[in-house]
Formats: C-alpha cells, structure tokens, sequence
C-alpha cells in the first residue's frame, strides 16, 4: 500500500491557500470599510478577471444551464456576504475555523443530491471536526462564559455562511459535469455585483490609500482561490475536495499570529488540530502498489 496526494488535492489547497490571504485582505479593510463594499470590490476584480480568462479561452462565458448558474451564484453572494462580515469582527482563525463546518453539510448535501456515499472515514473525519470547531467557539453551555469566546450571533452568521457555502458548492460539483469551469466561476462576481448595489447606496465609504490595494488584492486571491477550487472539483467528489480546504485553517491561525496579534489559546490550537486531522483523512488517498 502507497499514499498519493492526487492533481485535485494540489488544485484544493492552493485553492485554501488563496482564500486564507483573501480573507487577511478582509480583515484589513474591514476594519474601516462595510463588509457589502468588500463584497462589492471583491465582485468587480473578480469580474473583470473572469471575462479575461473567458475570452482568453474563446468560450461564450454564459452558459447553457443559466439558471443553475444564477442560482451558484447568488447563493455564492449570501456566503461570502456571512463569511466577510465574521472575519471582519471575529478573530482570523475562530472566523475560519467555524465557517469550515461547510464540508460537514456538503457531505450531507452531497449525498441527498449527488449520489455520493457515506463511508466511515467521513464519519470519523466529521467527529473530529465538529469537535475542533466547538473547542474553537467555546460555546457557553459547554465552556460557560469566556473572555475570549466569540459572539452567540457572530457564531450564527458564520454557521450559515457554512451552509450557504456547502450549497453554492455542491451546485459547483453539479455545474462542472456540464459547465466550463471559468463558466462557473463568472457567473459568482456576475450575480454579486448587483446583489450588493442597494447595501451600497445606503452606506458606502470610500476607500483611501492602501485600502484601494487592499480591495484589490481581495479580487485577484479570491479569483485565484476559486479557479483553482473549481479545477479541483473536476478531479475529485464534494466531500473530499471542501473537507481539503479546511488547510485554510492553518493559513488562518499563521496569518492572525503574525499580523493581527491574534495568539490562539489552548481551546483555538487543539481545535485546529483536530479540524487538519479530519482534512487530512478525507483528502489523502489511498493506493495500492
């Protein structure tokens, strides 16, 4: 018996790679700037860059199965809408940690609506997660009350941000069986920018200096992230792929200990261990010799 670390494993790191710097973007400009204008910015980079990439590839980047698309991609917007809002006022790790309880309800959205199995191995992996991410949480019936626990109502958005990503997901996993990728990956910034339009009529701030930059780099790592997600998905099953992005968790933890001063307790670093051994479970394939 071997171990091989497959061409969709690579694909979905790096994918958690890129996501992980996104989200040190948005935590930056969050500090100033409404979450639906990091959204907005994020759409637009990520707009331009897909039309780009289409056209590059001399494909028609609408599509056949338009209302699928538009159905990804406005789920899409909802997500990253509960994702930004909780790195923005959680610490970069917690805000991660809890989000990643997606690939838990991918696997179960997976195997109501993509004929997907469920094997121990997801079972176990799935134990192991839920727990990392309750030690992370520290939520109050199991901790009591705790300085550093995040909010019960910043933990309920990040939990739906979690459900709302396994969703536009699994209609990501669906989509590549008879979309192009870049396809898939347009219509996202195509369905957001618009959705944002009346968040930003309300309260917009603009922008000044580096956070220009900064909403920029928020585009291009996201765009980054999910092409290369998005590639993954064609080479492996839902629940494996997402249950590999949980790497992001390690980005998260390195990223907020460096520049953001956020030093992860005991609770926050054993969580995490656990969260990575259950990724590492699922994502690391096995193959006889």
């Amino acid at each position: 018996m071997r171990w091989r670390v497959g061409r969709g494993a690579i694909y979905v790191v790096a994918g958690a790679f890129a996501f992980s710097i996104m989200t040190s973007f948005v935590k930056i400009a969050g500090q100033r700037l409404p979450s639906q204008e990091v959204v907005a910015a994020r759409a637009v980079v990520s707009l331009v860059l897909s039309w780009l990439l289409v056209r590059r590839q001399g494909i028609s980047p609408w599509g056949t199965h338009r209302r699928l698309l538009f159905m990804r991609g406005f789920l899409g917007y909802l997500a990253l809408s509960c994702v930004f809002h909780s790195v923005a006022v959680m610490p970069l790790a917690d805000a991660t940690v809890i989000q990643y309880l997606y690939p838990l309800f991918t696997a179960v959205l997976a195997t109501m609506f993509l004929g997907e199995r469920p094997t121990l191995r997801i079972a176990v992996a799935g134990v192991a997660s839920i727990a990392g991410i309750a030690l992370v949480a520290k939520p109050s019936f199991l901790f009591g009350v705790l300085p550093s626990a995040p909010s019960a109502l910043d933990v309920l958005i990040a939990v739906a941000g979690a459900f709302l990503t396994a969703l536009a997901y699994v209609g990501v996993k669906r989509l590549t069986e008879v979309e192009h990728p870049l396809v898939i990956v347009f219509y996202f910034p195509l369905v957001t920018l618009p959705a944002t339009l009346p968040a930003l009529v309300h309260s917009a701030v603009m922008p000044r200096g580096v956070e220009w930059l900064v909403l920029i780099g928020v585009g291009v790592a996201t765009q980054a992230g999910q092409v290369w997600f998005t590639r993954g998905l064609q080479y492996e099953t839902a629940t494996t792929a997402t249950a590999l992005t949980y790497m992001q968790v390690v980005f998260a933890t390195i990223w907020g200990s460096l520049f953001f001063g956020e030093i992860p307790d005991s609770r926050t670093i054993f969580g995490a261990i656990l969260v990575v051994s259950g990724a590492f479970l699922l994502g690391v394939t096995r193959r006889r010799a």
